[in-house]
């Protein structure tokens, strides 16, 4: 149980420090749009060192949350399941992540994101390393549940205090958070990927679990505290608990849906890109992974750039240009390559190739766009707005790539493909929920 108390739940100081900082002359910074006066220098000086340490943050749940992507055969085979049944096991880690998302929101508008970060660093590795420990189902299923809370509740309590980050800072950062997770994805896919022939699932991921288990306690010490996080909302007068349906709360559904069909199509680029090359246009092992490396290293790009994006285009323009850019040029670039994958294999690896990039850069901003819109919406805390668009969003994440296998049973990859480009392509139309 949380005790209330001192260092996280210092009672709203949010007002003290404002007349504080009225009553002394402050150096003045750049406004940033809908974030009101200037910030004085000292809150400024924590919220840069927040700033550090929930990029730290932010890489780690990365690594953790992709550690068991490269070892998913051999941990199948260690289960003693076939494809089909570690389908239905990959349901589990979807209850857990929307079971977490469905409590963040309240939990963190009373107590504040700092002490759930703390939690879900305790929560998720657990997770990892149950997987790797695991030689039955159900431990799996287990450790699967564990991981998809912890990681939900990790995400949303990392991204409400991104918010209060911004707003403190007065400029866009909030992209940059996302680039250091996807760095860490990438990293860690690609050490498992390296490690497999020569180390053991359970040494990768039990060593991975412990090992940022450790530096995560570290890395979260300097992030806000309760009373500067804004986590009730600040001075507007905000409710933890939303009706689930109504008037008020229809842009975050809207929202909901267009983050939905973003994280749909991520999922299916990352795990049907290889398999899409090696079964449907014949590259063998190794090449058939750069479909998977040309996603990753274009999202890592325009996520680096996406706050100067955000800035520039505005958070409705980046999504409408990401969610059409992306998906025409992933269907056209299957539709194109793979016929023609026989005859010019050469060709047909380079179109596909520009076509997954054109899906990973039109995709990386698009979960910082539609946070930041849904932290935005009035009268609702940040949270608990986050919350709501994440638990749809959270859900297409993890049922999405499942959903795109079943279509692929019964036609081909190719066309099931279609699936995840339709829904980036509603990602983007679903821009117009966003205010200009």
């Amino acid at each position: 149980m949380v005790v209330k108390s001192g260092y996280f739940f210092h009672i709203r100081l949010l007002g003290t420090f404002k007349r504080w900082s009225d009553s002394i002359r402050a150096p003045t910074f750049p406004l940033f749009e809908g974030y009101g006066e200037p910030v004085h220098s000292e809150l400024v000086t924590k919220a840069m060192a927040a700033r550090n340490s929930l990029w730290a943050t932010f890489f780690l749940m990365g690594v953790v949350s992709m550690a068991w992507v490269a070892r998913i055969p051999e941990i199948r085979d260690a289960n003693g399941l076939n494809n089909g049944q570690l389908g239905l096991i990959l349901l589990s880690s979807t209850v857990g992540a929307v079971s977490g998302a469905q409590l963040s929101g309240r939990l963190i508008h009373t107590f504040g994101t700092k002490p759930l970060i703390s939690l879900s660093i305790l929560i998720m590795p657990s997770g990892l390393i149950l997987m790797g420990l695991s030689r039955t189902p159900i431990t799996l299923i287990i450790g699967l549940f564990i991981m998809g809370l912890g990681y939900s509740i990790m995400d949303i309590s990392c991204n409400t205090q991104a918010v209060a980050i911004e707003k403190l800072l007065q400029k866009r950062v909030m992209s940059s958070f996302h680039a250091l997770w996807s760095c860490g994805a990438f990293a860690t896919t690609v050490l498992g990927g390296a490690i497999a022939a020569h180390v053991s699932p359970r040494t990768n991921l039990v060593g991975v679990g412990i090992a940022c288990l450790c530096l995560f306690i570290p890395s979260v010490m300097p992030l806000l505290p309760a009373d500067l996080d804004d986590h009730d909302g600040g001075e507007e007068e905000t409710s933890a608990k939303i009706p689930f349906f109504g008037k008020s709360v229809m842009p975050l559904w809207g929202m909901g849906i267009g983050l939905l069909g973003g994280l749909i199509a991520e999922g299916a680029a990352s795990d049907w890109g290889a398999i899409l090359l090696r079964d449907d246009m014949g590259f063998g092992k190794g090449v058939n992974a750069s479909a998977f490396a040309s996603f990753s290293l274009a999202m890592i790009t325009s996520r680096f750039l996406g706050d100067k994006a955000l800035d520039y285009f505005g958070l409705r323009k980046t999504v409408l240009i990401g969610g059409y850019v992306g998906g025409i040029g992933l269907g056209a670039s299957i539709a194109v390559s793979v016929p023609i994958s026989d005859t010019h294999p050469i060709l047909a690896l380079i179109i596909i190739n520009i076509g997954f990039a054109c899906a990973g850069l039109g995709i990386g901003p698009m979960f910082p766009a539609y946070i930041l819109a849904a932290s935005q919406i009035p009268g609702i805390a940040s949270s608990v707005a986050i919350a709501r668009v994440g638990v749809i969003g959270i859900a297409g994440y993890f049922i999405g790539p499942s959903i795109t296998g079943a279509i692929a049973q019964v036609t081909s990859l190719p066309i099931a493909m279609t699936y995840p480009i339709l829904m980036l392509l509603l990602a983007g139309y679903q821009s117009h929920i966003i205010k200009r």
